[in-house]
């Protein structure tokens, strides 16, 4: 006979051997999340375990399919008004997980889905830990990433169980841990199938041996470990491994270095503390705000159909044109992601190997890592096919176009898949530049025609525009945005124009930076000023990467249809005169050799190609400005214009689509954080120097005036 007792996310059944069987199940959510009834909940029915002798041991689970618990409920942290408020939240997640460590009944964990930050937390507080071998199975404490630390106790338990190095890699980068992984490294006791989880789970917690056992770190690294001496030179490193990465942006990655280090040479009791505290001031830091920002403005997207109420049809079969890197990207991401049948469109069968083998390389990594096994690698890779003709297109749902800048030939593609397809196929173009209205004039069914743009490479770029012109149905953009997210991408919808956003904002970047290189500023110095402002990767580098030629076809457009501000300096002809295209071509700004080494080295030839002499000079304050504020100077016109919809669809698209540091929030939330009036008036300074390309939006202009900002 069994006895049940239900706390409002809590359910326990006892059974009559004195297992409690513990249930979480957040009413009304797909997943399991920490909020802050929870501790009210958790009291009720730990007092209760605790009060019952007849408990032997307690298994805690969950009640949702796919999710353990998929961490704290970020939006609890909003309503803090002062560090000493979020700290206390800190402090009261500590006490419950203390209490389930301290707890004389053995605890144990069984694991399925994401148990990640809080939830992850929770596991590490029971005495074992069992996981289902699902590939839904992940682990992390990704807290970093929204710029904060574990704060119910993970920054010390998790270095106690799996050692400093792997805790330090962790909580660092944030990333998710698989079961294998898991279980070599000490995370776990036990991997099983779902269908047993739950014996497995009940079998563990019967054993009486079930106080933790503590895995030692082996080899050099465990002898490290061993001593103080060892763990400052591991904390050094990851200090000095930490700043490069981020330039010191970003506080929370000292301030977990800072807990952990206190945990170990101090205890446990100051370990918490100081985790406690640490997470208070950085819930209050402008970057922490920020980086949630972005995480509501992801997480509200998701749910959005971007054609209002309108759903989406269903894609059941794709057709990429173009085996080039574009389409073998996006090939890729349909079958490996999507899981949608594509099949791909080429002239050649070299162009059709080319694509194959970009999705088969992509595979074969995650099989090379153990995350995927060889058979899975080949079922996923069935899902590509390939044709010379329109063979096998007749039933896609939609068509990826991905073929050279020229618009006759995309207008031939038009035309090829109208007679080719169905009448309800939509026609999506990869273009980076040109209008689609233009594409679709040769349309019979312009309503199919839309703008899919993807930034490469595709696999690892998060973003995709979405441009609909004006003859584009609502069902055609809310089937592409849905289409777009089944590829892993994060879409935002963007009304048709030359350059679209993404790359009108860049481009006018990328145009100051050539002005200040021309100004005698070194190429070196100003890839390092704007990766320490928190670019990944400078101006140069950039164009390196892009091409050369890319930007140089892109900027024509982009003057023609947008006026004298998008411009290009008229040296950098000499560039292409001289067959610079980039990495692409081994020949740019830097020399490219084709290793990986982080150390960059300038081709100092460029500099004669340039009409320039070599320069050591550093960027200047005043240029660097200039630069940012192109940016964010288009990013509000384009606002202005409607080509993006809202400041949140800025920001995300200025973030996810070039690197626009996330700690700032992106374009629109670093204007509010400035002042949108010194926004106007470092504009009108600038302008009244250099010229009318620094005029002022009206918008910004007129929300100066009124005292606004983008985010009330």
């Amino acid at each position: 006979m069994t006895q049940e007792t239900n706390v409002s996310s809590f359910s326990m059944t006892i059974s009559d051997d004195g297992i409690a069987m513990l249930k979480m199940d957040v009413v009304g959510e797909t997943m399991n999340t920490l909020r802050a009834e929870f501790a009210d909940d958790f009291d009720s029915i730990w007092s209760e375990i605790t009060g019952n002798s007849a408990i032997r041991g307690v298994v805690i689970y969950s009640g949702k399919k796919n999710s353990f618990v998929a961490g704290a409920d970020v939006h609890m942290l909003e309503s803090c008004s002062s560090a000493a408020e979020a700290q206390s939240i800190a402090e009261k997640g500590q006490q419950i997980f203390d209490a389930i460590e301290q707890s004389k009944i053995p605890v144990v964990a069984a694991v399925h889905g994401v148990a990640l930050g809080g939830g992850l937390e929770l596991a590490l507080a029971c005495h074992r830990r069992v996981c289902s071998d699902s590939a839904k199975t992940l682990m992390g404490l990704p807290e970093v990433q929204l710029g904060l630390l574990p704060g119910s106790g993970g920054t010390q338990r998790l270095p106690a169980l799996v050692g400093v190095s792997k805790a330090l890699d962790m909580m660092l980068t944030g990333k998710q841990i698989r079961p294998k992984q898991a279980l070599k490294m000490g995370l776990v006791d036990q991997v099983v199938p779902e269908s047993i989880l739950m014996d497995a789970a009940t079998k563990l917690v019967k054993d009486r041996a079930w106080q933790r056992k503590k895995k030692k770190a082996g080899g050099v690294v465990g002898a490290l470990e061993s001593v103080s001496i060892g763990r400052n030179i591991i904390f050094e490193q990851a200090s000095k491994q930490v700043f490069k990465k981020t330039q010191g942006n970003y506080p929370a990655p000292a301030k977990i270095i800072e807990a952990i280090k206190i945990g170990l040479n101090k205890g446990r009791k100051a370990g918490l503390a100081v985790e406690a505290q640490n997470f208070g001031e950085l819930v209050m830091t402008d970057e922490s705000k920020a980086l949630r920002s972005i995480f509501f403005a992801t997480t509200e997207m998701k749910r959005e159909s971007g054609a209002g109420d309108v759903q989406p049809q269903p894609v059941n079969k794709a057709v990429v044109l173009g085996g080039g890197l574009m389409g073998g990207g996006i090939a890729a991401v349909t079958a490996t992601k999507a899981k949608v049948p594509v099949r791909i469109k080429d002239i050649s069968e070299q162009g059709l190997s080319n694509a194959l083998k970009y999705g088969y390389d992509i595979l074969n990594k995650r099989v090379k890592r153990r995350h995927m096994t060889p058979s899975a690698r080949d079922k996923q890779m069935s899902l590509m096919s390939t044709t010379l003709q329109y063979n096998g297109v007749k039933d896609a749902n939609i068509v990826v176009e991905a073929v050279f800048e020229d618009i006759a030939l995309k207008h031939q593609m038009v035309k090829d898949i109208e007679a080719n397809c169905s009448s309800s196929t939509i026609f999506a173009s990869n273009t980076s530049s040109l209008p689609i209205g233009e594409i679709a004039q040769v349309a019979e069914r312009p309503e199919n025609v839309i703008g899919l743009h993807y930034f490469s490479p595709v696999d690892k770029m998060p973003l995709a525009e979405v441009i609909a012109h004006e003859k584009t149905s609502a069902s055609t953009i809310a089937t592409t945005v849905a289409f777009a997210k089944k590829q892993g991408k994060t879409p935002i919808v963007v009304k048709d124009g030359a350059g679209f956003y993404v790359n009108r904002i860049l481009a006018l970047y990328m145009n100051e930076a050539a002005q200040v290189l021309l100004e005698g500023a070194s190429i070196s110095e100003m890839d390092k000023r704007l990766v320490k402002f928190g670019f990944p990767v400078g101006p140069l580098t950039l164009l390196d990467e892009v091409g050369i030629d890319v930007g140089a076809k892109i900027g024509p457009i982009l003057h023609t249809n947008l006026g004298d501000r998008f411009e290009t300096p008229d040296a950098f002809d000499k560039l292409l005169d001289d067959d610079r295209k980039g990495k692409k071509n081994g020949k740019g700004f830097y020399i490219q050799n084709g290793k990986t080494s982080s150390k960059k080295i300038v081709d100092e030839s460029v500099y004669g190609v340039l009409g320039l002499s070599p320069s050591n000079q550093t960027m200047k304050k005043h240029q660097l400005d200039r630069c940012i504020m192109q940016m964010l100077n288009e990013a509000a016109r384009c606002y202005e214009e409607g080509i993006i919809a809202s400041p949140r669809d800025g920001d995300v698209g200025a973030i996810f689509g070039i690197g626009f540091p996330p700690f700032l929030g992106g374009p629109f939330r670093y204007m509010d954080t400035l002042g949108l009036e010194n926004v106007v008036t470092k504009l009108q300074l600038f302008e009244l120097e250099y010229g009318s390309r620094f005029s002022p939006a009206k918008l910004l202009v007129d929300m100066a005036e009124k005292g606004d900002s983008f985010y009330k």
